[in-house]
């Protein structure tokens, strides 16, 4: 695993180019130091083949495809020596601390068959070259096999040189056990599977393991070329031993370093120096990308964000494009694609302005991130010192600054072997407002001199000072000696091919440059139809690559510019550590950030409807909530009875069907059970007598709604108006009555239950006792008989007083009430 010996925590390592870490994964695309978004681009080279067209004395594609097509393929066995520092660095250094390569030496493994003098690898490399030379390859072409290695950092520069030293222990102790695991090398590959050129429409297929690569450049592989024969035994088995988990064994066994890796004289024996970052300077902002950075105090990480002016626009390339951020310059003009003039790049990266595909050079074939840097915030890890990407923002919306116009000066190479092109430094301009308003908002604290905002938020890792001012910038206006310096580079470290044509390829370009000046005799703000139509906007950049916020002049608002992330030019088929994203090691590559920070589709509908959308929602979601609660309110007075207060009606409407079919149950046996005993019949009727009226009004209510629903409805009687017009009701509450008119009370002397009243409830036929008079039994020992009432065994009739007392009853019948039905 290859992640095992790069050092993404910033333990030893300081700062790197802009390219970070070649491999290990890759970089997500919002990494904290924002590195250039690139995928794991981890290879060793047999062959360079060099440019790529042959009427500059390269060779084609087609020749290289055709060269493969004629050979027996070995499947090569790759064996780890060990981790080196050494070669690289620039010119940056001026005294600070040293930067260099970090590189991983391998070598093939030879093996020879029965009676053979010469190893499969020896065969191979000269089949390899006679072929190329049968389908007639350039000169360009290197006429020896290429030193094996693994390139894994460029412009590394350490805290110190005891952590070089602690980093590449650590690095090699990882190697020692993959010497360990594979003694005699192992045929690198995979079982996953993949399309070749990557980018191209078909099915995929098993990557294998034993494969050749042709690699367009660093970033692109365009063919595989498979194994002539199949893998033996034990190299199947070396091949298979990390992915089936076998190597845990060997990480527990391997303890130190057995073997020698002081021989590139970088692991950091003679290496006695530390960074001071109170050697920092002002003028460190104008920077070489193509190395280090020497960070300030209390900054522990590197970052490469910054604001600046987009000025790219829409490539041609089928890879990688952008949109147009301003149609005043075409920087073509400025290039020199042809190599007439100039005759390499000492990095990957061609033409920064947008590279084409199938060029010469076989640069990476990135697209146009043309851009003029004005201050670099560094890194967005706010436990490392820097400021958090949402701070960033918040400052770049607080600063009221005009129009930002642009005015070329002209073309030239600086002291890193960079083609730049320059603009006026105007301390006075918006531009110079800009840069001061920054420094003295959240540029680092230096020589007692403290930035101040409203936020309350800082940075110890920006590249400016709180101290300094636009007038302090470069050109003949500043002194020098500050970071203010409006440029933009074109390409890193060119080679020309000699000194006059260097001269004439700049004096090419001045000349364009002075027709740039005559059109714009007073310089242009800068945009597009379809962005920033009025011009002189500011971009936050989270690198080279990607320009992620944009704020219109004069805070006429800023909106976000990225469309989801710029992708890298292809995925990465490398394997990573074993577990997928449940394991710790790939936390930090693209898809397992993806997924664990995967946005809900809530929040991205929510976000989607915008501020005005948000509040129409909750604007509607409060009115349906009010008419909803209006309905019920205006419902509920309609139904509940007079004097009963809401939450009674809450409660009683609660209870339901079920709670009436209790209450009555509860009533038919109260009123067809046994009689109770006098002291229970006296604490029944005491309870009773201290009970509310809504007690009494539930068990009546529930006694006829259970009623109701035991008739069937077309068998209901249809409701009469009643012929007793001139009848009150009596709609007092139970508690307003008197005693003698509440059902259940001791002296209850309501009327008499009717024979209509008795069929309806299926009760029994009233017996009548033949006797003088009514009298209440003294004794109710007695049960009374099956079919008649409890109320009719507590009364005896004696002698001619029942016929008395029945007309006295019939005659308080004829009386009008004042209440109906309740005599």
């Amino acid at each position: 695993a290859m992640e095992n010996i790069i050092d993404r925590d910033y333990d030893y390592v300081m700062s790197m180019d802009e390219d970070g870490w070649l491999v290990g994964g890759g970089y997500k695309t919002f990494d904290y130091s924002g590195k250039m978004p690139y995928i794991d681009s981890s290879h060793t080279e047999l062959l360079r083949v060099g440019s790529l067209d042959p009427s500059m004395g390269g060779t084609s594609i087609q020749q290289v495809y055709q060269a493969m097509s004629y050979l027996y393929v070995p499947p090569l066995s790759i064996f780890p020596e060990y981790v080196k520092g050494g070669g690289g660095g620039s010119g940056d250094n001026d005294g600070g601390v040293p930067s260099s390569d970090v590189t991983l030496i391998v070598s093939i493994v030879e093996t020879f068959g029965n009676d053979d003098s010469y190893s499969e690898y020896e065969k191979f490399l000269d089949d390899l070259f006679d072929a190329m030379e049968a389908v007639g390859g350039g000169p360009c072409m290197d006429d020896h096999d290429t030193d094996p290695h693994v390139s894994m950092a460029r412009g590394v520069k350490f805290k110190s040189g005891y952590h070089q030293q602690q980093y590449f222990y650590s690095a090699n102790l990882e190697v020692a056990v993959w010497q360990a695991m594979y003694p005699n090398g192992v045929v690198i590959g995979s079982s996953s599977t993949a399309i070749f050129p990557i980018n191209a429409k078909g099915s995929k297929s098993t990557i294998g393991y034993g494969n050749l690569y042709f690699f367009f450049d660093r970033a692109n592989i365009t063919q595989s070329f498979e194994p002539s024969r199949s893998l033996s035994s034990s190299e199947e088995y070396y091949s298979t031993l990390y992915a089936s988990g076998g190597a845990d064994e060997y990480y527990a066994s391997i303890t130190s370093v057995n073997f020698n890796y002081q021989g590139s004289h970088d692991s950091g024996d003679n290496a006695d120096y530390e960074h001071n970052p109170y050697s920092w300077n002002a003028a460190m902002a104008k920077h070489d990308m193509t190395d280090g950075w020497d960070l300030p105090p209390n900054c522990y990480q590197e970052g490469e964000t910054f604001f600046g002016i987009p000025l790219s626009r829409k490539s041609a390339s089928v890879l990688q494009s952008t949109s147009t951020f301003q149609e005043q310059f075409d920087f073509e003009a400025l290039l020199d694609r042809n190599f007439t003039y100039i005759k390499k790049f000492g990095t990957n990266h061609g033409w920064l302005v947008g590279e084409v595909l199938d060029n010469g050079a076989g640069s990476i074939v990135d697209k146009d991130t043309a851009h003029i840097p004005l201050f670099y915030l560094g890194t967005t890890n706010v436990e490392m010192g820097g400021m958090a990407l949402s701070d960033m923002i918040k400052i770049g919306k607080k600063i009221d600054f005009g129009k930002l116009y642009l005015k070329p000066a002209f073309i030239f190479v600086d002291d890193d072997g960079a083609v730049k092109l320059q603009f006026e430094m105007d301390p006075n301009s918006a531009m110079g407002y800009l840069y001061d308003n920054l420094c003295k908002m959240i540029g680092i604290s230096w020589n007692y001199e403290n930035p101040s905002n409203d936020l309350g938020v800082y940075t110890s890792c920006a590249m400016h000072h709180a101290g300094d001012r636009a007038s302090y910038g470069c050109g003949p206006s500043g002194t020098n000696a500050g970071g203010f310096c409006p440029q933009m580079t074109l390409a890193y470290r060119v080679g020309f091919q000699s000194e006059e044509l260097a001269a004439e390829f700049l004096a090419a370009g001045n000349n364009y440059i002075d027709y740039w000046r005559s059109l714009y005799p007073s310089g242009v703000a800068v945009g597009a139809s379809n962005f920033c139509s009025d011009g002189g906007c500011l971009g936050l950049f989270l690198n080279r690559f990607d320009l992620y916020y944009v704020f219109k002049p004069d805070l006429g608002g800023s909106w976000v510019e990225y469309n989801g992330g710029t992708m890298a030019p292809t995925t990465s088929p490398a394997p990573t550590w074993r577990g997928g994203c449940d394991n710790v090691h790939n936390h930090h590559l693209d898809k397992c950030v993806r997924k664990k920070y995967a946005r809900s589709k809530q929040a991205v509908f929510w976000e989607s409807l915008g501020a005005i959308g948000q509040f129409s929602l909750l604007l509607m979601t409060f009115m349906a909530s009010t008419l909803a609660i209006s309905v019920l309110v205006a419902r509920t007075k309609k139904r509940k009875r007079r004097n009963e207060s809401y939450v009674d009606f809450f409660m009683r409407n609660m209870g339901g069907a079920s709670g009436g079919k209790k209450k009555k149950k509860l009533v038919k046996e109260t009123s067809l059970e046994t009689p109770s005993s006098p002291a229970q019949e006296k604490e029944e009727v005491g309870e009773s007598s201290i009970a509310s009226g809504k007690e009494v009004n539930e068990k009546i209510d529930a006694f006829e709604n259970d009623e109701e629903k035991k008739v069937p409805k077309k068998f209901k009687r249809k409701k009469v108006r009643s012929k007793q017009k001139n009848i009150r009701k009596d709609t007092r509450r139970a508690i307003d009555k008197p005693s003698h008119l509440i059902l259940g009370r001791s002296n209850y002397t309501g009327r008499p239950i009717t024979k209509e009243t008795r069929m309806r409830l299926n009760m029994p036929e009233r017996v009548r006792y033949n006797g003088k008079k009514y009298s209440v039994q003294q004794s109710i020992d007695s049960i009374p008989g099956e079919g008649t009432l409890a109320i009719e065994n507590f009364l005896k009739v004696e002698g001619d007083e029942a016929v008395k007392s029945t007309s006295n009853v019939v005659k308080k019948k004829m009386k009008k009430s004042k209440y109906k039905n309740l005599e």
